[in-house]
This record gives structure tokens, sequence and C-alpha cells, in this order.
């Protein structure tokens, strides 16, 4: 008896350690899937439903961390929270705080600049400093070929949809939620101070 006690409880340890790294937005180093070498991502939005082609070619630590988030629903309920027509339109903090401050400082490895910050074209946002990337992106509205030399790589493309991108909601340059209220409430700023702002409701990996 004594001995079968003991292989249970071997049995037990070792499998600890795998069900520990089921992936989940709560930890971060669990969601480490490698890309396939293209995939489709489809944006259902309160302003119509968008298609991103990604190439992993293109900016490869981006396009797997667009790939595990997206899989795993970071981006549902997610808001474009920055938009400004003629330039290009920013999103990606969660809607949960507690998720937010996870991920806000779980950042990846900057990629070369591969392809141009061209109208369509999707790219993770991120600061001045090297390998600032972490769950931000914008699509391009206009060809904004001065963010190449700053950093900026894109990942995907939009191949459909960019007439509801064009429909995105602004509040103009001089009324931008400010990213650190986001953090601290999540959407139920967005919701109280910005109700009009398009929301991701799904985004999925396409078959």
């Amino acid at each position: 008896m004594t001995r079968v006690l003991t292989a249970l409880v071997l049995a037990a340890a070792l499998a600890a350690p795998a069900a520990a790294q089921t992936p989940s937005l709560k930890n971060p180093a669990s969601l480490n899937e490698k890309a396939p070498a293209t995939y489709k991502v489809r944006l259902d939005t309160t302003a119509g439903p968008v298609v991103i082609q990604v190439t992993r070619d293109w900016s490869p630590n981006g396009a797997d961390r667009f790939y595990n988030l997206v899989k795993n629903g970071f981006y549902d309920d997610v808001r474009f929270f920055r938009v400004l027509h003629g330039f290009m339109a920013q999103g990606g903090m969660h809607g949960d705080p507690a998720i937010q401050r996870l991920w806000g400082r779980n950042n990846i490895p900057d990629d070369p600049v591969k392809q141009s910050n061209k109208r369509g074209f999707v790219t993770f946002a991120k600061t001045g400093a090297p390998n600032s990337r972490s769950t931000q992106i914008f699509i391009n509205y206009g060809d904004n070929g001065n963010l190449d030399g700053q950093g900026f790589s894109p990942f995907g493309q939009v191949t459909s949809g960019m007439e509801a991108v064009d429909k995105f909601e602004s509040y103009g340059r001089n009324n931008v939620p400010d990213q650190g209220l986001i953090t601290a409430e999540g959407n139920a700023y967005l919701q109280r101070d910005y109700p009009k702002l398009t929301v991701i409701k799904k985004a999925t990996i396409e078959k």
C-alpha cells in the first residue's frame, strides 16, 4: 500500500507542472505557441467585420503574440480607443484591469521592419524604448512610411473590411482616452466616458 501511495504522489507531482502551464490569459508565460506561417484573423466589430491576413515572416515575434492573444480571447470586448482618421486606429488594452496589468508589462522583442506601414497594414504599438510591444495594435489609415524608421514592424494586412475600419468611432486628437485610467478601471472607464468607441465583439482565427 505504501508503494502504491508513493507512486500516486509522484505521478501527481510530475503532472503538476504541465497543469500549471495550461494556456491562460492569467499566465502570460503559458501563451507561447508558434504561429503558422500565415493565418487569418476575423475581428467582429461594432462597425462591421474586419479580416487580417498575418504573415509570420514579416514580424515573427509580433505574429506569434497576436496569434496567442486572439486564440485565447484577449481581444474580445476590447475597444479601439485611439482613432485618428487619416493616420491610424489603435486598440488592444484589455477591459479587465487585472489582465491588462499582467500583459501591459509582458513585452516581446523587437522585429526588423520588413514591410512599410501602408494603408491597411497592421502593426503592434510600442514606446520609444526597445522591446516595448505588448498587446496594443494599430491599423494604418494612410501610408505612414515615417513609422518604418522608428521600428514599427507590420505583421499583417487588412484583406477585407477596410470600409468598416474607416467607420471606427473617433473622439478626435484632443480627446483620447487616458491609458492610465484604462489600466486602472478597464472597460468601466471607457463605457462611462467614451461610450461610442468601436468594440471588437469577438476576435477569431479563421480556419
